[in-house]
Order: C-alpha cells, then structure tokens, then sequence
C-alpha cells in the first residue's frame, strides 16, 4: 500500500482495557430504546449484509493518523455518513455521504460490517434496517457545507470514540467498528474485508 493509506495507522483505543469494554459480537442481539422504539441490535461480519432494509452507510473517515469527525449543532460530533439514494450501492452512498457531510473525497475503502436493528415495539415495529459500516482513506475538500453540518475536525484517530456523541445503547457497536478499523490497518488482506479503491 502507498504511504498515509488505511493500513498504516494505529486505531488502538487510548485508555481502553480490552477486557472491560463490551464489544458487540458477531450476530449477537441487544435491546436498545430509541425515541420510544424498542430494537434489537447486532453486528454483522462482512461480506453479506444481513436480511433487512438498506438503510445507508457510515465511515470512520481518516487523513493521515487524524479521523474526520462532523456536526450538525457544534455539541454532538460524529461519524460521517447517512441513507441511500435510489439505485446507490452501499459504497456509493458512502461517497455521496462523506461529500455532502464532510466535504471530502474518499480515495480507499474498507468494509468493516453491518449494523442490523429490529423495531420490535413502537410505530415502527416490523422495521429491520441495515447499514454497511466503513473505513475510509479521505482527502478534505475545501469547507464548503450544503446540508445539515455546520463543522467537522480532526482528532486523533485512535481516540475518535472519545470526542463522539453515542446514542445510549450503541457503544458497543462503535467499538467493535473501531476495533475492526484497528485489525484492518494489520493487514492487506482480510476474508471480505477487501479494499476498493475509488476513483474520483
């Protein structure tokens, strides 16, 4: 890989002892409460998404050792990404969301999993939504926001989770993809967790 690419940065968590944090498992469900909804949550491997709604995707954007995150009311920061488009695919709608929300162009991608949540109680009950969830090499494009987000900024990439805002419920799905992005970066080659190179 060329230097300053995804696989050569250090996305260990600061601080975090392995041992006590939850992660969430391959597959394995827990409830979450949103807005009055009751969902069943769970992370999924590459490269099949599970059955579901596709529902957008997300990224852990980074230049150099620094990870983009964004905001839209300057308090709550996070990961760049959103829903699909019609006739997008999941890394389509990646580079369409990293451009509207961060302004920046995505050069490398990885896949790193889904996540998959079942409305089980609320109006949405019957809902299953499913996102494909990214590590992206990005170039910054000049500050020039169209939609929701009113800033972004670089933090140190392995500490990313620590300047986000996490819905209750969702930590251990931030940190399994962020583990993810840490074993990503040892590697060339992971069983469906090839790189695509994008072209701008």
């Amino acid at each position: 890989m060329v230097p300053g690419s995804v696989n050569d940065l250090d996305f260990r968590l600061s601080g975090v002892e392995p041992d006590r944090v939850d992660i969430a498992e391959d597959g394995v469900e827990w409830s979450v409460i949103s807005d009055g909804h009751e969902w069943r949550v769970a992370w999924h491997p590459p490269p099949d998404p599970p059955p579901g709604t596709g529902h957008g995707s997300a990224g852990i954007c980074v230049v150099g050792d620094r990870a983009v995150l964004v905001t839209s009311d300057g308090r709550r920061w996070g990961l760049p990404g959103g829903r699909p488009e019609p006739g997008e695919d999941w890394l389509a709608t990646l580079r369409r969301e990293v451009g509207e929300e961060a302004c920046a162009t995505v050069v490398e991608a990885r896949l790193l999993g889904y996540s998959r949540g079942a409305c089980l109680q609320g109006p949405e009950a019957g809902l299953v939504l499913v996102r494909s969830l990214w590590l992206a090499q990005v170039t910054l494009d000049p500050w020039e926001p169209r939609f929701e987000m009113t800033a972004r900024q670089l933090v140190p990439a392995g500490e990313a989770p620590a300047f986000m805002w996490i819905a209750d419920g969702f930590a251990q799905m931030y940190q399994r993809m962020f583990a993810e992005a840490a074993l990503a970066t040892e590697t060339h080659e992971r069983p469906g967790g090839g790189m695509s190179r994008c072209e701008s």
